[in-house]
C-alpha cells in the first residue's frame, strides 16, 4: 500500500479531485469543456504533487509549489462563480470550504517541513 494513502492533505485532495469530477458533469456544455476541464485537471495536478512530495527528501520546495497550485485553483473556482459556470449555488460554497481546507494543512506541512530541515542541518562549530 502507498504511503501517502494516510496523509490527511491526500484524502482533502483526493476528495477535491472527486467533487469537480462529479459536480463538472451537471455544467452546460461550453463551461463543462472549458473551465470544468481546468478545475479538474488543476486539482489533479495538487493531488499528484502532493504524492511526489510525500516521496521527496527536501520538502519545502515542493509544497511551496503545492501552496501556489491550490491559488491557482481558487482563481479558477472564483471564476467559475462569476460567471455562473456552477449548477448549484451551493457547489461554490462548498468547494471553497474544501480548497481552505487544503490549503490550511499545506501551510501546516510547509511550517513543520522547514522546522524539521532547520533541526537537520549541521551544526558548524569552531573548535581547533
Amino acid at each position: 500500500m502507498p504511503h501517502y494513502d494516510n496523509l490527511p492533505i491526500y484524502k482533502s485532495s483526493f476528495d477535491l479531485c472527486v467533487y469537480f469530477e462529479k459536480i463538472v458533469k451537471n455544467f452546460d456544455r461550453y463551461h463543462k469543456y472549458a473551465i470544468g476541464t481546468d478545475l479538474k485537471n488543476k486539482s489533479r495536478q495538487i493531488a499528484l504533487q502532493i504524492i511526489r512530495t510525500n516521496i521527496s527528501k527536501i520538502k519545502t520546495n515542493n509544497i511551496q509549489e503545492i501552496i501556489i497550485q491550490i491559488e491557482e485553483l481558487k482563481l479558477l473556482v472564483r471564476l467559475c462563480k462569476k460567471i455562473n459556470g456552477f449548477s448549484n449555488k451551493n457547489s461554490y460554497s462548498y468547494s471553497s470550504k474544501l480548497i481552505t481546507q487544503l490549503e490550511q494543512q499545506a501551510n501546516n506541512w510547509l511550517l513543520c517541513s522547514q522546522m524539521r530541515e532547520q533541526t537537520e542541518q549541521p551544526r558548524i562549530t569552531n573548535e581547533t
